[in-house]
């Protein structure tokens, strides 16, 4: 069964309800260039900051591992990392409520609906700190239980509970701050939202030498320069409250809260690859403990920093994505769509290739940024490690653009399974089947078979619901 919601017919009886607008004169009725823009400019007029913003974020997150790094240590890293499950499953929630909430509210924009958008704006913000402040109180109870969990040693406990301590309430305004991110963008104020995300990263980056390598107060220094950075941030973002041109607005009094859940429902996809990506780093972290202690876990960070960048820059296109393709859809300009969707496709390709060609001649020379200089067996195996999994980033980003373009015009059932297929079935399958059958690190080929084997999966899927196919449909 179709899980699109039905919409306005357009045969020519529709334009005899005077009450009525056709998407074709809301489209041509405003300015929004979503609509009627030049292809390659509007594309880009989204994506340049979109990705911008997303380099701020993954810059600070570089800059955050060389700091701990070199000045920490490699336990702090390993640490850090060994937290990451529990933080991807806060982001999934809060991601599948920002990309599903900020769609819906796309496709009422496009439908000229602004009190439904509005609805699930606030929803979305309400819902998405209620879930983190709950997260923060539970979490505080039962930390060391939660590291134990995580499969971390001992030895790292109190390392990880300096951190854990403090970042675990910064999330709350942390994660709020990404969910209203998203509906900035999606209500077409790019330049801001990405504004917003320059100011935080950039303190952020700031904060970490000065409380970490100048006042040496140790890796919850990290933790308070994400604080003070969310703070400005949240700050820059609410200036949208001011402004005279946006169309949604927010009010705590809210009908039909189940509303959010057909919402989020649209973006599970993206819950889908955080908590995957969560509990494969976990069964990552125990293969590679049980193989090469901890000494592995902090090579396995350095490099898992570059896989979070190339997933940042996909992000920064698939962003964009997502508020061009939903807003089409709901104007049911699929051509639009199908221009869109090609000219992402051959973005995240060429960001694939400049990072491999990066990597392959580069590879020792980053991997040194985030080491000290005594730390070369560490090192070292990180330099294995990009050797083995380089042919990922050919393909990571085309499957995210691929599931996001699903997810824009509300086929969350496909979408989820390209998703659930790259992050959790096919690496799970893998990792564990070669980590029997190979010795060393080899078993780790087994993330890059895994995101090709996706790769052919999403190619199937989105030639199924092809933008041609999608205008048949609603004609």
């Amino acid at each position: 069964m179709s899980t699109t919601p039905e919409l306005p017919s357009l045969d020519a009886s529709a334009s005899h309800d005077p009450h009525q607008t056709s998407h074709d004169e809301v489209a041509q009725a405003t300015s929004n260039p979503v609509f009627t823009g030049p292809i390659l400019k509007t594309f880009f007029y989204y994506v340049v900051p979109s990705i911008i913003g997303l380099i701020a974020i993954t810059t600070a997150n570089l800059v955050d591992g060389a700091v701990v790094g070199n000045v920490i240590g490699p336990d702090a890293l390993a640490a850090i990392s060994l937290l990451i499950p529990y933080f991807t499953l806060l982001f999934g929630i809060a991601l599948m409520l920002a990309i599903g909430g900020s769609v819906s509210a796309g496709k009422y924009i496009g439908e000229d609906n602004q009190q439904a958008a509005s609805s699930v704006f606030s929803k979305s913000l309400i819902v998405t700190g209620l879930i983190a402040l709950s997260f923060a109180i539970l979490s505080t109870f039962g930390s060391h239980t939660l590291f134990s969990l995580l499969g971390a040693p001992e030895n790292l406990f109190n390392t990880m509970q300096s951190y854990f301590e403090v970042i675990t309430w910064i999330l709350i305004l942390q994660l709020v701050t990404m969910v209203l991110y998203y509906f900035v963008r999606a209500d077409g104020h790019p330049v801001l939202a990405t504004t917003a995300l320059v100011i935080g990263a950039t303190t952020n980056i700031i904060l970490d030498i000065v409380f970490v390598a100048y006042l040496e107060w140790g890796i919850a220094g990290a933790a308070y320069a994400t604080g003070i950075s969310q703070v400005l941030q949240l700050t820059a973002l609410s200036l949208y409250f001011r402004s005279k041109e946006r169309t949604l607005s927010f009010s705590f009094i809210q009908h039909n809260w189940r509303e959010i859940l057909t919402s989020a429902y649209n973006g599970v996809s993206e819950f889908i690859n955080e908590i995957s990506a969560g509990i494969i780093i976990f069964l990552l972290n125990w293969l590679i403990i049980s193989r090469l202690e901890v000494d592995g876990v902090a090579a396995f960070s350095v490099v898992n920093y570059l896989i979070f960048l190339s997933l940042m820059l996909a992000y920064g296109v698939a962003d964009a994505l997502h508020l061009l393709v939903s807003q089409n859809y709901g104007a049911q300009n699929f051509s639009r769509i199908r221009h869109f969707l090609f000219t992402a496709f051959a973005s995240v390709l060429t960001i694939g290739l400049l990072l491999v060609t990066t990597l392959l001649l580069a590879g020792e020379t980053i991997i040194q940024g985030f080491l000290d200089a005594d730390q070369k067996h560490i090192s070292s195996l990180s330099e294995q490690l990009i050797l083995l999994i380089w042919p990922l980033f050919l393909v990571n980003g085309i499957n995210i653009i691929l599931s996001c373009y699903l997810t824009a015009i509300h086929k969350p059932n496909p979408s989820a399974l390209i998703a659930a297929s790259r992050t959790l079935i096919l690496p799970a399958l893998l990792l564990l089947s070669f980590y029997w059958l190979f010795p060393g690190w080899l078993f780790l080929t087994a993330l890059p078979i895994a995101e090709w084997l996706a790769f052919l999966l999403a190619l199937t899927l989105c030639y199924q619901y092809r933008p041609q196919v999608q205008a048949n449909e609603q004609s």
